[in-house]
């Protein structure tokens, strides 16, 4: 990737994080890594108390990216057709005609994904690691650039389904958006409503464009002794006594390619350090299962931080 390639893409990045911005107040960091799993091709499970943007911040991005845009509200009556879509009789030509359902789109709002029964949070389980559709027999292949954002609440709330392993391991970062800092909340008290803003924003990338940016983040350089630190990361999540399974090799190379679509969206053509450092929680936090069999994501989180610190930097 030559320099003026590198300029180009990064002015574009920075354009989409500008735009989608003037929605989210005072969430650079977050936004950052939501096109960080853009970018690396991945999905996001968002973890967070109602109320804080979650579904604004979705939008804000399909609009940014000029992608349709889906939502799915999953409740305990939830069926796998109701979300993939099915096979309905035309009665003219006597033939059986696939019906697509609401995953046929470029983002997905997967809302509330924990509310719904195994059974129904098990159709996304094809769509999103191979992108397409089977039924009776027969493929359907999503959009290029289909993008899953899950919302889900924390697993102490009632009426809920915890995702299993396999479920929670098709998505590349776990987030919170958390509560607003004083002067976005302040700015959003006194009338700054930007949910109203959503349809006046302006789309800045197209899908073609969008697709040769993941293209550029995947050839990134990352050095030998960068793929040996991402390695020693990986290993030292297996071997801590609180940890009961640590980061799987399909768990470490989302994580490299995670590293290399920061370094993009920081402008870069190489990794550095501090981009593995940057997504290592997001990466691993939803992945690693403490050897008590409870789940704390706080105490998760304190243990990777843990390892940060005590494996190696290469200088």
């Amino acid at each position: 990737m030559d320099a003026k390639t590198m300029k180009i893409a990064h002015e574009k990045v920075q354009e989409l994080l500008d735009n989608m911005e003037k929605i989210i107040l005072g969430k650079r960091q977050v936004l950052k890594l939501t096109l960080t799993a853009l970018l690396a091709d991945g999905h996001i499970l968002f973890e967070d108390v109602p109320g804080v943007g979650k579904t604004t911040l979705i939008k804000a991005l399909a609009a940014s990216i000029q992608g349709s845009y889906g939502r799915i509200q999953f409740t305990p009556d939830l069926l796998p057709g109701d979300i993939l879509g099915s096979a309905i009789y035309n009665s003219v030509t006597h033939t059986f005609e696939f019906k697509e359902g609401p995953v046929f789109t470029t983002v997905l709002l997967a809302d509330e994904i924990n509310r719904a029964t195994p059974r129904a949070q098990s159709a996304l389980l094809e769509v999103m690691s191979e992108r397409q559709v089977t039924l009776d027999g027969t493929s359907y292949p999503m959009e290029e650039n289909f993008f899953v954002l899950a919302t889900q609440n924390p697993i102490e709330y009632e009426g809920t389904y915890p995702l299993p392993e396999a479920q929670l391991d098709r998505f590349l970062f776990c987030l919170s958006i958390g509560y607003p800092d004083y002067e976005a909340e302040l700015e959003l008290l006194k009338g700054t409503d930007t949910e109203k803003l959503l349809p006046q924003l302006k789309g800045v990338l197209t899908l073609a464009e969008l697709s040769i940016l993941k293209k550029l983040a995947s050839e990134v350089h990352v050095t030998d002794d960068l793929y040996e630190y991402a390695l020693s990361l990986i290993l030292a999540t297996r071997n801590q006594p609180e940890i009961r399974l640590g980061a799987s090799p399909r768990g470490g190379l989302a994580f490299l390619r995670a590293a290399k679509a920061y370094a993009l969206v920081e402008g870069r053509n190489f990794c550095v350090p501090d981009d593995f450092k940057a997504v290592f929680l997001p990466t691993f936090a939803h992945r690693i299962f403490l050897s008590t069999g409870a789940f704390s994501k706080k105490e998760t989180e304190a243990l990777l931080q843990k390892i940060l610190q005590h494996v190696p930097v290469p200088l």
